[in-house]
């Protein structure tokens, strides 16, 4: 189930094995991302996440959108 997390929470569960994914278009992952986060946008998360992420371990999507 997903929830917010902190910003520190977040840096734990990288330090931990997390996976970071940032789920923006390509573009705009290319124009500023979190160094290490895997480019997974959100419209092929579904399809990509079982064949590129690993069960086992933390995933953590965000997205930086200022609307």
């Amino acid at each position: 189930m997903p929830e917010t997390v902190a910003r520190e929470t977040v840096r734990q569960l990288v330090a931990a094995g997390g996976q970071l994914v940032d789920v923006l278009p390509r573009d705009e992952y290319d124009e500023l991302h979190i160094e290490g986060a895997l480019s997974i946008p959100l419209k092929e998360l579904g399809e990509r996440a079982p064949l590129e992420l690993e069960r086992t371990r933390p995933v953590i999507t965000y997205c930086n959108d200022f609307l």
